[in-house]
């Protein structure tokens, strides 16, 4: 009897044990994917700015692997937040244009008619994860529709600040934002996401945890702390593309909150535990003087690199070599199966997937040997995009543009700025590309813009 008598207790406290360590922070690894709004390819100082100061993101550079070509799934925001939620591409979702987008009635071309919203139906990764255990918050911009589709309706526990808004009302207290509650006047929008991210992590550091935290910076209306923006006022340069000193301090907040979180998670000793992206939806905005992508061409709302290069850190601590850089393309869509196998999860039955898993890349096992990747926007944007279509293939890219059928292939390993249009010299490799680009989007069901009958060529350009 005393025999099983101690069984039983070995057995209950090892049963105790177990369950303890299912519960346990490093059980499972905790996710934080830090979205910046309209952040630029060089917007960074360790993407090369010598005007913006960037300490603690570059910190983060320095503890990850950085990727020189990092793409998002789209030249403007919401599509490639959709993407980001599904792994889709924003063709296949319809979601193809920022929510609501830009009305042209004269243009030459009528776009199809958009999803305007992140369907229901869509598993999100925070469904994936939430019913793996993971508490889950979405802590800033949503734009992915109204309030029946909000963060709290797409498998997240906690939606703060998240509505169909695309920019704030305003940076300082009161914000206008629904979802917010307004602290104290004067209040800085991105500390008070911050604060809110490290209230999360203060209340769930004892059970796996990912926190989406989209911030509106550094969209506009550009809005800065005054201190900071006469300090970059004092530094800037107007010989140097990069010297709009609002902006400036737009990035030095969104680097404060680097800072903040990985200080948050030191103090706590999760940083060993917690996987961290950081990315943007798009290129940085070149209208307006806001900032410039140089070398690339052109900026948000563009076809051309600078509309759709954007930077991208990853730290998986164990994993990724610190300071390490990767080269190969990688697109939005990636991160969600990326992120489902950094976790050990599977994709539902059926679920269709557009993007591939970089962790072979994080691990440094060698080049991905990936599809081509695209991009589908059959919309009119002010950054300079006609309705198009385009395709990375290797070192190559073409683009399609729908308004007169024309092409343009530039070798961007060779042309990172694409000045040199390469279709006439290399008409066999345009048109392989392009067959290989229309063929895509027939796969995915890709909606094509139309002859508009209330064409109007001196009309245009006029927009609703």
């Amino acid at each position: 009897m005393k025999i099983l008598f101690g069984s039983l207790v070995i057995f209950v406290l090892a049963a105790a044990e177990m369950a303890r360590g299912a519960q346990s922070p490093g059980s499972k690894p905790n996710v934080i994917f830090i979205l910046i709004d309209d952040m630029g390819w060089t917007d960074l100082g360790c993407q090369g700015s010598k005007f913006y100061e960037t300490p603690n993101i570059d910190r983060l550079a320095r503890e990850s692997m950085r990727f020189t070509q990092a793409y998002s799934a789209c030249t403007v925001c919401s599509p490639t937040r959709a993407a980001l939620m599904t792994g889709k591409y924003p063709a296949r979702l319809h979601i193809t244009d920022w929510i609501a987008g830009h009305v042209n009635p004269f243009a030459k071309l009528q776009v199809p008619d958009w999803q305007m919203h992140l369907p229901l139906e869509e598993r999100t990764i925070a469904e994936a994860l939430k019913e793996a255990g993971y508490a889950t918050a979405s802590i800033g911009k949503w734009h992915l529709g109204g309030p029946e589709f909000y963060p709290d309706r797409q498998g997240f526990d906690v939606n703060i600040a998240g509505t169909g808004l695309g920019s704030p009302p305003n940076y300082f207290s009161p914000h206008g934002i629904p979802t917010l509650k307004d602290g104290p006047k004067g209040e800085f929008l991105p500390d008070r996401l911050t604060d809110e991210a490290l209230k999360f992590i203060d209340q769930n550091q004892t059970k796996p945890f990912f926190i989406y935290l989209p911030h509106y910076a550094v969209h506009t209306p550009l809005m800065g702390k005054p201190e900071v923006v006469a300090k970059y006022r004092a530094k800037a340069d107007p010989k140097n593309p990069q010297h709009n000193a609002t902006y400036a301090a737009l990035v030095e907040s969104v680097d404060d909150s680097v800072g903040r979180i990985l200080k948050k998670l030191d103090e706590l000793k999760l940083a060993e535990n917690t996987v961290i992206f950081f990315n943007s939806d798009n290129g940085g905005l070149v209208l307006r003087d806001t900032t410039s992508n140089l070398p690339l061409r052109v900026g948000k709302g563009s076809y051309y690199e600078g509309g759709v290069r954007v930077p991208l850190i990853v730290k998986w601590p164990g994993v990724t070599k610190a300071g390490s850089i990767c080269e190969s393309p990688v697109i939005t869509p990636d991160y969600y199966p990326t992120i489902l196998e950094m976790t050990k999860l599977k994709p539902a039955k059926g679920q269709v997937i557009d993007g591939r898993s970089i962790v072979p890349m994080l691990q440094q096992r060698g080049k991905l040997r990936r599809d081509p990747i695209y991009w589908h926007y059959p919309h009119y944007h002010p950054g300079g995009a006609t309705p198009y279509s385009a395709i990375r293939e290797g070192d190559w890219k073409l683009i399609e543009v729908f308004e007169d059928s024309h092409v343009e292939l530039y070798n961007i390993k060779d042309d990172i700025g694409e000045k040199n249009d390469l279709a006439a010299k290399r008409p066999d490799k345009a048109k392989q590309m392009q067959k290989n680009l229309q063929t895509w989007r027939k796969n995915v069901g890709a909606q094509m813009p139309e002859l508009n009958p209330n064409y109007d060529p001196k009309r245009a350009n006029s927009v609703k």
